[in-house]
């Protein structure tokens, strides 16, 4: 029994690894695909945002300081989105290449025409990635959030930035 869970515990690391990379492959599959908007926010800009903050922050401004930290902690954004498009297939496109044992649920809002996900990837108590994934009759989103934040950092994001996905994570949050 402590070599199978050994073991199990070797595997996790290479699994997260192989679910990135699905995320990846997602992502580069439509990338050029000219029906869909993309976005991607490297790490380096979410420094520098940060450092922008910190720098134009009031000394005594302890939500500016708050605010920068938290953006640093950031380490890059992926969205896809697209409009005039069957979303619904495309939301379960992307579900069905995610195994889901390496992502936690936090909401599913399902009606007849559309249908929403947020799920986070976890490692040590810290969210290593925020997943939010949305497809309609007519429109199609794909987010991917990774840093390395708590759920507090999260709701804190959702309320004070205007970061892509996070209007949606707050609306969601308030309807649950």
């Amino acid at each position: 029994m402590k070599k199978i869970l050994l073991l199990a515990l070797c595997l996790l690391p290479w699994l997260a690894q192989a679910q990135t990379e699905v995320i990846e492959k997602f992502y580069e599959k439509y990338r050029q695909d000219e029906r869909f908007s993309r976005v991607y926010i490297s790490p380096k800009l979410m420094q520098m945002a940060g450092g922008f903050l910190s720098s134009n922050a009031d000394e005594k401004d302890e939500d500016a300081e708050n605010l920068m930290e938290l953006i640093t902690k950031v380490k890059g954004i992926r969205i896809l989105s697209a409009e005039k498009i069957g979303g619904l297939a495309l939301f379960s496109e992307a579900m069905g290449d995610l195994k889901k044992g390496l992502y936690e649920e936090l909401m599913d809002v399902r009606d007849k025409e559309s249908s929403l996900k947020f799920m986070v990837r976890e490692e040590g108590g810290r969210i290593k990635e925020l997943l939010m994934v949305s497809g309609s009759t007519s429109e199609f989103t794909f987010m991917s959030m990774q840093g390395d934040f708590t759920y507090q950092d999260l709701n804190m994001l959702s309320e004070n930035t205007n970061l892509p996905g996070m209007e949606e994570y707050g609306r969601a949050k308030k309807n649950k």
